[in-house]
């Protein structure tokens, strides 16, 4: 198993000759990972410590609330509510993280065909769902029933979608194979 790190050193010999790159400073490069949770409208206070207590044991950090900028009468939502739980990771944890992700949770998904590239944005950042957070090992799998989803964005330091695509493939994304 080569590790995400490893990979990242490699880039600019993978890539220079695609890209025209003519210094290792002008590769793409991982700057954050964002993991994102809402839990809508949970009001169990027992779900939400849940949901707290599982993101944490995932990335390997505390989450921090995110509350609602403004009051929206349709989803009964006041200013200041709690509406999600988020982590960002950066340096070894985000390297750490994404090791996890790629060579042992996203091989536990469901029915798993490969990451959609519609994902990454023209920035260059990919985000991706994870339907189910008991893909990854750290979680225990004896209370399936509060089972929840969240977001993972990737931020890369990629000028465009064509450079972010090659670069999180020279990384080993698994993205889907076109069958054309």
């Amino acid at each position: 198993m080569i590790h995400i790190k490893d990979r990242q050193k490699d880039t600019f010999k993978n890539l220079k000759d695609i890209f025209k790159y003519s210094n290792v400073m002008q590769t793409p490069k991982i700057e954050k990972v964002i993991i994102s949770a809402g839990i809508g409208s949970i009001k169990d206070k027992a779900k939400i410590k849940v949901i707290q207590d599982r993101i944490a044991k995932i990335t390997g950090q505390k989450e921090a609330a995110r509350a609602a900028k403004k009051s929206i009468a349709t989803f009964k939502t006041r200013e200041g509510d709690i509406l999600g739980y988020q982590i960002t990771l950066r340096g070894q944890r985000m390297y750490d993280f994404l090791d996890r992700l790629i060579h042992i949770a996203i091989p536990r998904t469901r029915d798993f065909r490969g990451l959609d590239e519609k994902g990454i944005d023209e920035m260059g950042n990919f985000t991706m769902g994870v339907k189910e957070h008991t893909i990854f090992p750290e979680t225990s799998d004896e209370d399936l029933k509060n089972v929840f989803g969240f977001a993972i964005t990737f931020v890369t330091s990629a000028k465009n979608k064509e450079e972010a695509k090659a670069f999180l493939n020279n990384l080993g994304f698994p993205f889907k194979k076109d069958d054309k």
